[in-house]
């Protein structure tokens, strides 16, 4: 059934193994795509690149061959990532869009630390110490930060133009398959970062700017990223990007070990960890099904019976649990 949807994307970042969590993810995001008629685009946000092994990169493709689970565009290969598909390569697009936010007056350099931050805060937010000292935006060991507070005297300061480049309070959010939200930026989103220390563009401008590049007009992902929307579409404004305020969100419940969100750091739940264990795909398949249905966790039914965890093997049938979307 085709809903009008050109392309969403998985987006994994290369710092450790791919885990349960990932492949959960991934397969919610294949099964909405097939339900909608759009294309998979297999991105990896590979930015930071003292994080970024090999090994994490081959991986990500060894793990979705594994799991069966499709994608239509992007690269096919450690080799033709690294030739063509790296973030690396897309920089100067982040460089310009940076631009644009500095000739917007959208920006205020932050010569603050993570932990003086972090010391400083009474809430969990910025709590503002640059926002009016004037720090030059190319001295060194500067970070750009947004900003987002209209009401603060610095930026009754800036001028017409630069406060219309600032993003609304309550922003909206288009959700799937045709709904809308509107909320605010959430407190750990004030004056959020989109360049960091050491010049490299931040993960909410390289994420917008990569999404507008390709074209993607459907995105999935885990509630725990709904500041993160958030933050993107207030991005959308001082960028001039109205594009990126059509693009449909969908944010899934996370799969959940114990009570605790499963990450790269849980060794034991990463697909490398498991197939060394002798584990096929339809096994892991059956095991995060056994996740979602056991408490009712990642917005799967309560109590699942046998006949339906039995059918889970593989991405399709774990989607057919989560979503209720047919093969």
């Amino acid at each position: 059934m085709s809903m009008g949807y050109k392309l969403t994307r998985i987006a994994p970042t290369p710092s450790g193994y791919l885990h349960l969590g990932n492949v959960f993810s991934f397969a919610i995001t294949a099964a909405l795509a097939r339900r909608c008629g759009a294309e998979v685009l297999l991105r990896i946000d590979d930015l930071d690149r003292g994080r970024v092994q090999r090994e994490y990169v081959e991986d990500i493709f060894e793990t979705l061959r594994f799991m069966g689970i499709p994608w239509d565009r992007g690269p096919l290969s450690f080799d033709e990532f690294e030739r063509g598909w790296s973030q690396v390569y897309r920089m100067p697009l982040y460089l310009s869009a940076l631009s644009r936010l500095r000739e917007a007056g959208a920006v205020f350099g932050c010569s603050c630390s993570r932990a003086e931050v972090l010391r400083a805060s009474r809430d969990g937010g910025y709590p503002g110490t640059c926002v009016a000292r004037g720090v030059e935006l190319d001295a060194a060991e500067v970070s750009w930060r947004v900003r987002t507070r209209p009401g603060d005297p610095a930026a009754a300061d800036l001028g017409d133009p630069a406060r219309a480049a600032m993003g609304p309070e309550v922003l909206r959010v288009k959700t799937f398959p045709e709904g809308s939200v509107e909320a605010r930026l959430p407190v750990e989103m004030r004056d959020f970062a989109v360049r960091k220390r050491d010049g490299l563009p931040a993960y909410q401008l390289s994420s917008v700017v990569d999404d507008l590049h390709y074209g993607v007009d459907l995105i999935v992902r885990g509630e725990d990223l709904w500041a993160s929307t958030l933050a993107q579409l207030y991005l959308s404004y001082p960028l001039d990007a109205g594009a990126f305020r059509d693009v449909r969100f969908y944010h899934h419940p996370l799969l959940t070990s114990g009570g605790e969100k499963l990450s790269k750091s849980a060794g034991a739940t990463s697909i490398q960890y498991l197939r060394r264990q002798g584990m096929s795909a339809a096994e892991i398949y059956g095991l995060i099904a056994q996740e979602v249905a056991g408490d009712g966790g990642a917005g799967g039914p309560a109590g699942a019976g046998g006949a339906a965890l039995a059918d889970v093997r593989d991405w399709e049938g774990l989607a057919a649990l989560v979503l209720g979307v047919g093969r």
